[in-house]
């Protein structure tokens, strides 16, 4: 099994090879483009010196001045405060004096070539095996009278000049050094941004792959870090309401499918027995079919809601509402009569058109309508009003009987939900039909909000597009 590096041991290594990798990049640089300029400067400096000693020697040659030997104390002085060796050779490359007094007085130099230098003023080696170690050598001559008798030559170690180019190279790394220690401030900012938060979110996402669904992400900073953080936050909550929804949807279908099936299954049994009198099959056979019908109604509206669910299902033409809201009344009118319950009809214009899925919005007035004469006092009315405001048409069923518990506002749009009241006033709801109603309402990109108080009523208002506005 390979070995897997995490993403911080990566930058570490990452960060590490590139402080290395620079590190070396700038010493070699630096040391090369360091000596070049340090040989540079020194041959410039060793040149002007080598031209001044010629031009005071110049005056020897020419008898108007000190010999050459008198003159050796003054060369000595110049090539202990230049770090070099001095010497003065005459035209055929024989070294007349030599600023060290050694052996190389009256030593002629093999293959002297003074324009051997070409164009620069130095050149760098062991001076045709002077020396056992290479020196840079500069050449001036000494001229009078357009006569050239000599030359000049002034030669330091190239050890020396290493020497000078390695201080000024210390400088360099310690910058560097400072300079990479410093940076260390960017993985102290990339652990505590990027590298702590990720692994909390990692950690986040292994509980929520395990089913922790309610696992919180403890990161809070206002960058790409927190918003992802603050995004899985709320992708858990949203999934944790979701497996409640579908543990309490699974719960409720059950409960109310095995309430009417266990209805149907006793009367059936019983009637098989012989427990229920042939007389009596009547009675408790109208009972099953009303128990089946309490399926099929269920079953019609978890169907609905189905298709709610999907896009696209809208079949929308323009209609006029008022004309739905007075043939969907009309078709309560036995219920009303054994309630003594009347409507009350209120329209802001004769014609009101609206642009929806006719259908949809009928099956809205339906479920709103039964809830209303359900919950109302006997001998009531509710009063159905539609009216035009701010290009839209709002329809409201305002009825007056019992109300809504002020926690149960809130939770009447969920699929299934029944307060404790309406499970009293009416065993055979499902709890679907508030939850179709908003599903249709939002599929036409409108609102329905309710305004209830207990023991007085309910008004539900609803918006639906006005024809010709989209």
């Amino acid at each position: 099994m390979k070995m897997r590096l995490s993403l911080y041991l990566k930058f570490i290594l990452g960060y590490l090879a590139f402080g290395l990798l620079g590190f070396v990049t700038i010493s070699t640089l630096s040391s090369r483009m360091m000596y070049a300029h340090q040989v540079d400067e020194t041959a410039a400096a060793l040149y002007d010196e080598a031209n001044l000693i010629a031009g005071a020697y110049s005056s020897v040659y020419r008898g108007s001045g000190q010999d050459l030997n008198s003159a050796y104390s003054q060369l000595q002085a110049v090539a202990e405060f230049v770090r070099s060796e001095i010497w003065v050779v005459n035209r055929q490359g024989i070294v007349v004096v030599d600023s060290s007094r050694s052996a190389r007085s009256g030593t002629e130099i093999q293959g002297f070539d003074p324009a051997a230098m070409g164009s620069r003023s130095y050149m760098i080696s062991d001076y045709y095996g002077q020396f056992p170690y290479e020196v840079l050598s500069v050449s001036a001559p000494i001229t009078g009278n357009y006569n050239t008798y000599g030359y000049v030559l002034l030669h330091m170690p190239v050890s020396q000049i290493y020497e000078i180019s390695s201080r000024s190279l210390n400088v360099v790394y310690i910058a560097a050094a400072i300079l990479f220690v410093l940076s260390l401030i960017i993985l102290l900012v990339f652990t505590k941004t990027v590298y702590f938060p990720l692994k909390k979110i990692t950690a986040g996402a292994n509980e929520y792959a395990s089913g922790n669904l309610k696992h919180q992400i403890d990161v809070h900073s206002r960058d790409e870090m927190g918003y992802l953080a603050a995004t899985l936050n709320y992708m858990s909550g949203e999934l944790d309401k979701m497996e409640e929804y579908q543990r309490n949807f699974i719960a409720n279908v059950s409960h109310d499918f095995r309430s009417p099936l266990t209805s149907i299954k006793g009367y059936l049994e019983a009637i098989i027995d012989g427990t229920i009198p042939p007389e009596l099959y009547e009675k408790y056979l109208t009972r099953v079919i009303a128990e089946t019908e309490r399926l099929t109604k269920l079953t019609q509206g978890m169907l609905t809601l189905n298709t709610l669910d999907s896009k696209g299902y809208l079949s929308r033409t323009n209609f006029d509402i008022n004309r739905v809201i007075k043939d969907t009344a009309a078709s309560f009118e036995g219920t009303c009569t054994a309630k003594g319950i009347t409507f009350e009809l209120t329209f802001s214009e004769a014609v009101l058109m609206v642009y929806a899925d006719l259908g949809k919005v009928q099956q809205v007035l339906y479920n709103l309508i039964d809830n209303a004469i359900k919950f109302s006092y006997p001998d009531s009315a509710i009063e159905i009003q539609a009216y035009t405001r701010n290009e839209k048409i709002f329809v409201s069923v305002k009825d007056r009987g019992i109300g809504i518990p002020r926690d149960s506002v809130k939770k009447i749009w969920e699929r299934f939900y029944k307060s404790d009241q309406s499970r009293g006033k009416d065993k055979r709801g499902t709890g679907l039909g508030l939850a179709i109603v908003k599903e249709i309402i939002q599929a036409h990109g409108e609102n329905i909000d309710v305004v209830s108080t207990e023991g007085v009523g309910s008004e539900f208002i609803f918006s639906l597009p006005k024809a010709g506005n989209l």
